[in-house]
């Protein structure tokens, strides 16, 4: 880690995760303590949270009540670039580059986002930020935890 390859730009899943006792939470953890102390240069844009409030209460068990708080708790770290915006141009550029490249509009949108806040590297817990040749693309988990974290998610 380090801020050599940033800024970061952190997806939902990652927020999701490092707010969990799943596994791989603690690689996801890792990660925000370091942006939450300003080790590394993070952008959060607002609309992550919201998504990380349904991964949390639909995916994780958390109430809603206690998705609520712990996100936030994290919204009160100032270190953090928050993206604040939805502009028009950001949400066209996402919709474009998610049919280019075949991915979720949320995903096109913090691709969009990534690119217009010159975000170096996208943290995520899946691949399809791979296919964006804008930025890297930094999956959190390995082959064996993502299985594991599916398996529990399974279940």
């Amino acid at each position: 880690m380090g801020d050599a390859d940033g800024p970061y730009l952190f997806d939902v899943g990652v927020i999701a995760l490092a707010h969990t006792e799943a596994p791989g939470c603690e690689s996801a953890l890792s990660y925000v303590r370091e942006a939450i102390a300003g080790d590394i240069d993070a952008v959060v844009p607002y609309p992550t949270l919201f998504g990380a409030h349904t991964v949390l209460t639909t995916y994780y068990g958390r109430s809603n009540a206690a998705a609520s708080r712990l996100l936030q708790n994290f919204m009160d770290a100032k270190r953090i670039h928050w993206y604040d915006g939805v502009p028009e141009d950001v949400v066209r550029g996402g919709l474009s580059r998610a049919s280019e490249v075949n991915v979720g509009g949320w995903d096109g949108y913090y691709a969009q986002v990534a690119i217009d806040e010159g975000v170096n590297t996208v943290l995520t817990v899946d691949d399809d930020f791979e296919r964006i040749d804008a930025f890297d693309t930094e999956v959190i988990l390995s082959a064996d935890e993502f299985s594991e974290l599916n398996r529990f998610l399974d279940n």
